[in-house]
């Protein structure tokens, strides 16, 4: 077993020194021995709860995790942080939670990490904003870190098709226009997520979960198995050995998360039809590391990669086929051998992303993942978009749509609700451009998804005919002609504030731009007379989020980030 010199590790202020014996009487009491107390500690991080699926089996990984820790010779230490499950959370107040969730889990994590003085990380993430809520932490913090996806969900069955929990979304809109039956929709109800995972399409977890792999910050391979799949124990494992041996050679996740990774994460996102939130997570990863990438340089990534991967919710296929066909390394292969990724990328491995990847096989005689040759798409299937509606920008996933180019009149929302219950009485039309404003990170407060209002239009056969924009945000669920992260938001005064029904608005995806049809003249006078509004969060974490929270253009984030530092807590 190695002798470990910690005399430049964070532990040694806990553990070493005839001054720390209080401190070491706690880990005495334990059940830790003097070798045990003399190894490097790592704080094994998981999002484990009973609040939804996506984290229930994190707690079970966890342990192999500690396992693998231990085996390498090292000592981990578990301890859990929040989350905020948007499938539960979705189309009511609570999701005004959701992204703040992410930024205060890499806040807990932080302040776990040093408050105990742990040397590494290893971190375990099921849903949505757990994934990039600990490589935000793994970055910000900068010691050895290893992360790991707690795995997809299997698909549910209904009528003999595979179906997820999208599917329940959207029967709720069949179920209000008379097209299903109370008695058909408890049983899609009950047999849609049939046990442990996070949803199974391309939604956000399976997005990031793909970024975790191709930027450098977990192991090849270790986010395809489903939840309840055994090889989630073994990748847990590997991830616990791997991150002492990123210990011993002091590679850290600021010397994986460069430029490079960035581009390659965002490059990812376009060739599997990915969400639109990888547009505000990304730059906040990159905030972390002292990088500017904000969501235009996202997008103009993601436009020019070919979609690949033929994935729901505008495909065809789930997580499950993607791992059935080799997993996220068969993506990245396809990618690197197109010429789409920067292969020379540093990885947790102690690799290159290109070396990781050498000996990886395309299987054929499958189309869940095509080459660069012959795309689903030649244009990845997220872009941005930025006009006079949006100045600072806007996003929208084009994957699976059928015209990229819509013109309608306004009709106007000020919360998700009003929206929601407009749509549940059909009171709107063809031709309708629906606008959802004061949703914005601090007008919400909080960035709300929109999948309850999409998957009600689209249950109702009105998908293609209505556009949907909004200040807030969508479900990687969301399909269809919905743009979201527009900028500036309504609170701030943004152009989306000004917009009144009936007034034109042209949208051109093909073209990147968003456009209020409105005479300057006539805003102006809109704009004299706009006054901000309060929201009802006057105190609490909610109030606190709306006073630090950036615009979604630079990915919403809460603190000033590595550009500001004065001390690295790897470094103290």
């Amino acid at each position: 077993m190695t002798k470990w010199d910690k005399s430049k590790l964070p532990s040694r202020h806990t553990t070493v020194g005839p001054e720390r014996a209080p401190h070491r009487s706690y880990y005495y009491a334990m059940g830790l021995t003097k070798e045990e107390i003399e190894q490097p500690f790592v704080g094994v991080a998981t999002c484990w709860n009973e609040a939804a699926p996506c984290n229930i089996a994190l707690s079970r990984q966890a342990q192999s995790a500690k396992k693998g820790v231990k085996a390498a010779g090292a000592t981990p230490r578990e301890f859990t942080t929040i989350t905020v499950t948007d499938g539960i959370a979705m189309g009511h107040q609570s999701m005004k939670s959701s992204l703040a969730s992410r930024d205060l889990i890499a806040d807990s994590v932080e302040l776990t990490m040093r408050g105990h003085c742990y040397d590494a990380l290893v971190g375990l993430g099921g849903c949505d904003k757990t994934l990039p809520g600990l490589m935000m932490a793994m970055v910000r913090l900068n010691v050895p870190s290893v992360f790991m996806y707690g795995g997809s969900i299997m698909p549910g069955k209904f009528r003999g098709k595979d179906v997820t929990v999208l599917d329940v979304f959207e029967a709720v809109g069949q179920h209000a226009a008379g097209n299903m039956s109370d008695e058909d929709l408890l049983e899609l109800e009950q047999h849609a997520c049939p046990g442990a995972g996070a949803c199974g399409g391309q939604f956000t977890a399976n997005t990031m979960a793909c970024i975790s792999e191709v930027i450098g910050l977990a192991l090849p391979g270790s986010a395809g198995a489903p939840a309840p799949d055994q090889n989630r124990d073994y990748w847990a494992e590997k991830s616990g050995e791997a991150v002492v041996e990123l210990i011993r050679r002091n590679l850290r996740p600021r010397d994986i998360v460069t430029r490079d990774a960035l581009f390659n994460a965002a490059a990812i996102v376009g060739a599997t039809g990915g969400s639109t939130n990888a547009g505000l997570h990304l730059p906040a990863i990159a905030h972390e590391a002292g990088i500017k990438f904000d969501l235009h340089d996202v997008a103009e990534i993601m436009r020019a990669t070919p979609h690949i991967a033929d994935l729901k919710p505008g495909g065809k296929y789930v997580a499950l086929d993607v791992f059935n066909v080799g997993g996220v390394p068969v993506i990245i292969k396809a990618l690197l051998d197109g010429g789409y990724l920067r292969g020379d990328a540093m990885t947790v491995t102690g690799k290159t992303l290109a070396e990781n990847h050498r000996e990886v096989i395309i299987p054929k005689d499958q189309d869940v993942v095509r080459p660069t040759s012959d795309p689903v798409s030649p244009i990845g299937g997220v872009v941005s978009l930025k006009g006079t509606l949006a100045p600072e920008g806007a996003i929208v996933k084009i994957a699976g749509m059928k015209t990229l180019r819509f013109e309608g009149t306004a009709l106007c929302f000020d919360c998700e609700e009003d929206a929601f219950k407009a749509v549940e009485m059909r009171a709107y039309k063809p031709g309708d451009v629906i606008i959802i404003r004061y949703e914005g990170p601090k007008g919400g407060p909080g960035m709300r998804e929109m999948l309850s209002t999409t998957s009600a239009i689209y249950g109702q056969g009105m998908g293609d005919k209505v556009a949907l924009i909004t200040d807030g945000r969508f479900s990687g669920a969301t399909r269809g002609f919905c743009i979201g992260h527009v900028g500036p938001e309504a609170a701030v005064g943004g152009p989306i504030a000004l917009i009144e029904n009936g007034d034109r608005i042209i949208i051109d995806a093909d073209k990147g731009t968003i456009d209020l049809m409105v005479e300057e003249a006539v805003l102006a006078k809109r704009r004299a007379a706009w006054k901000p509004r309060k929201t009802d969060y006057s105190s609490g974490a909610l109030w606190k989020y709306a006073q630090l929270v950036g615009p979604a253009l630079n990915g919403a984030v809460t603190h000033p980030g590595a550009a500001e530092e004065s001390h690295v807590y790897a470094d103290q």
